[in-house]
């Protein structure tokens, strides 16, 4: 037979979301505790029991806009200040008519008519990121409201990738301009903007530089952080043309592309217009060193390693696009075979 400490003792339910929740009653009043096992969730029940730690204000009772804040603020120590920035911006816009509505007054039906109108403004990138930010929240402080959202489909991933015609104008159009190192790093090494801009002359040595930290913007300007992975730690040996324009560099500068993300992609864009060329992005510059990569026949795991990628899927999925001439020139190969078996 079961003693008293044990009929006392609530039970714990597992949730959709998988949080653990116990229902205790104090007062005449009932009371829900969330914990992330069921042992967290019956100590937390017990000690608002036993007095030992007090029930505070409900967190459903919170706007959607106050439980953003509080969910940045919460892991605003883990989480990359680009990331913030980006969690702000979504905040201000893409959330905005849900943001005076209370976390738990929020309905699915009212989620999904959200999604339905800022399908229609957004693109489906846009409103994913915006409808995650969303569910997080919603995990952290409604545990029990798993949200089942019909979101649109996700956008065929265009790539653009210069012709070798397109390449030989960029390095003829940047040459002895301030675009000139940051074109040269991203085209020929295959480096993330973010990367570009944390390089510094000491991060090489005999002949490798060092890809070891990146600059993004925050919300309050510039931050220095670790690379994107793991994986993005690594050496690359320094080709001769890029050392020597290293070399010229004062060594007073404390970082070799003293630009912010903005100037480079705005230098490059005006770059594109004045030698006429398509609007490449800067970023398209890397898809080009991974498409290089494949034309000269480097092997995947080579191009994965020297791109920072902890797994080939990216490079498989959206680098490995070869150039329009080349798929011509190896077309022309295979006509060749058959037309002359014919």
């Amino acid at each position: 037979m079961l003693d008293k400490a044990a009929k006392l003792k609530p039970k714990p339910t597992l949730l959709p979301s998988g949080a653990w929740r116990c229902r205790i009653m104090i007062g005449g009043e009932s009371h829900s505790i969330i914990g992330d096992t069921p042992e967290e969730a019956n100590a937390k029940a017990l000690a608002l029991k036993e007095g030992i730690i007090q029930k505070q204000k409900s967190p459903q009772k919170m706007t959607v806009e106050a439980a953003v804040s509080r969910y940045i603020e919460s892991k605003d120590s883990v989480l990359s200040p680009s990331t913030i920035r980006g969690y702000r911006r979504i905040q201000r816009n893409e959330l905005k008519p849900l943001n005076d509505c209370a976390v738990g007054d929020l309905t699915q039906e009212r989620v999904q008519r959200w999604v339905n109108t800022l399908s229609k403004e957004k693109s489906a990138k846009t409103v994913r990121n915006a409808h995650g930010l969303l569910t997080a929240v919603m995990a952290e402080y409604r545990p029990e409201m798993t949200l089942r959202t019909t979101l649109p489909q996700k956008d065929a991933k265009e790539i653009k990738i210069p012709s070798e015609e397109e390449i030989k104008k960029i390095l003829a159009g940047c040459a002895g301009t301030k675009l000139e190192l940051p074109v040269l790093l991203a085209m020929w090494l295959g480096l993330r903007v973010s990367e570009i801009r944390g390089l510094k002359k000491s991060d090489i040595k005999n002949g490798r530089i060092h890809i070891c930290r990146a600059i993004v913007d925050g919300e309050d300007g510039p931050a220095v952080k670790k690379t994107k992975t793991v994986s993005g730690d690594r050496w690359i040996k320094l080709p001769k043309k890029i050392e020597s324009l290293i070399n010229e560099i004062p060594d007073t500068q404390e970082y070799l592309v003293p630009m912010s993300g903005g100037a480079i992609y705005l230098r490059f864009y005006r770059m594109c217009e004045r030698i006429g060329i398509d609007h490449y992005r800067f970023h398209d510059l890397r898809h080009t060193a991974a498409s290089v990569s494949v034309v000269v026949g480097v092997p995947t795991k080579y191009s994965q390693k020297r791109m920072g990628h902890s797994t080939d899927n990216m490079l498989r999925t959206v680098y490995e696009h070869t150039m329009a001439e080349r798929e011509d020139f190896y077309s022309d190969m295979i006509d060749e075979y058959f037309e002359g078996i014919i």
